[in-house]
């Protein structure tokens, strides 16, 4: 096997630790690829992604293409003879680029593939009520993440975890995914095996805006399920009385007592407790945000709005 030489690309903070560990370990990673800087906040200062910021802290060449099939980036991408192209939590490749290394392109996904396929797969294996997930690493191909695996590791997902939590965990373990993965390639010991794509399986389809608002018509496990799988982004979201919040902390409240309430309205002293009634039962808010305020215990939120 060759001598590697690697580009890597990625953009979020689940990138980094990926892209530390292979400089840690002494991979020669030639550039990296990344997202351009974008303005940010009331002042528009430059917003860098995290990879950048970790790229330049190795003291890595740097690549921010708007367009991954530009003439001049295509030429710039092939002066740096990688062979071997890896991608963490980045954007959709043309075949052009993931095409180009001898060895090929490896992705690595926060779900044991062929589950959770898409660009929510974290969010998703807990909305779900799953009680596993892991990561996988895998050879590109054109179809979105359907190639050929090359390893896996599976994680617990405990019935206190949020996004928040399974990430931090994830992040860490694909980081040590990558390494075995980088190992094994440059040692030329591995064997791929296709993915079933006939298989039934669930997917992990990209959040947005309009999918986070709680359905109270909902058993209660699985809306507890639905606040744990997107908090703390992009967050659960309910209406009371014409009034948005989201949602960041629920259980299920322990009552059972007969009322008249329907599914949806709010049950509470005004004191030290909120419950919203459900198919079968209430949830307990316990923390949440009003729209246009900061993030609170329920006490604090009580003290100040009469529901």
């Amino acid at each position: 096997m060759p001598q590697l030489r690697i580009i890597f690309m990625g953009t979020p903070e689940f990138a980094v630790s990926s892209l530390d560990i292979l400089v840690e370990h002494g991979y020669n990673v030639v550039a990296v690829i990344t997202a351009p800087d974008k303005k940010a906040g009331r002042g528009q200062k430059i917003n860098e992604s995290d990879v950048k910021k970790a790229a330049l802290k190795h003291g890595l060449p740097i690549l921010q293409p708007t367009n991954l099939k530009d003439e001049s980036f295509l030429e710039e991408l092939k002066s740096y003879n990688a062979n071997l192209q890896i991608v963490v939590a980045f954007r959709m490749l043309p075949k052009v680029v993931w095409d180009m290394p001898e060895i090929g392109t490896f992705n690595l996904h926060a779900s044991l593939l062929p589950n959770y396929r898409g660009a929510a797969p974290i969010n998703w294996a807990i909305i779900n009520g799953e009680k596993k997930t892991g990561v996988t690493t895998f050879f590109l191909q054109h179809k979105i993440d359907t190639g050929d695996i090359l390893f896996q590791e599976e994680e617990e997902i405990y019935h206190n975890d949020n996004v928040g939590t399974l990430y931090e965990r994830l992040k860490n373990k694909g980081a040590k995914l990558v390494l075995k993965t980088v190992k094994a390639i440059h040692d030329n010991d591995y064997a791929v095996r296709k993915q079933d794509l006939e298989e039934k399986t669930p997917h992990a389809p990209k959040i947005f805006t309009e999918d986070t608002f709680i359905n109270f018509n909902n058993e209660s496990e699985k809306i507890l399920n639905f606040v744990r799988g997107l908090t703390p982004y992009p967050a659960a979201r309910m209406r009371l009385y014409d009034k948005m919040y989201k949602v960041f902390d629920v259980e299920i409240a322990d009552y059972d007592e007969a009322n008249e309430l329907l599914v949806g309205e709010p049950l509470t002293d005004q004191k030290s407790y909120l419950y919203v009634k459900t198919l079968n039962g209430y949830i307990k808010i316990n923390e949440l945000q009003p729209q246009g305020k900061r993030r609170m215990k329920i006490e604090d939120f009580l003290r100040g709005n009469n529901i």
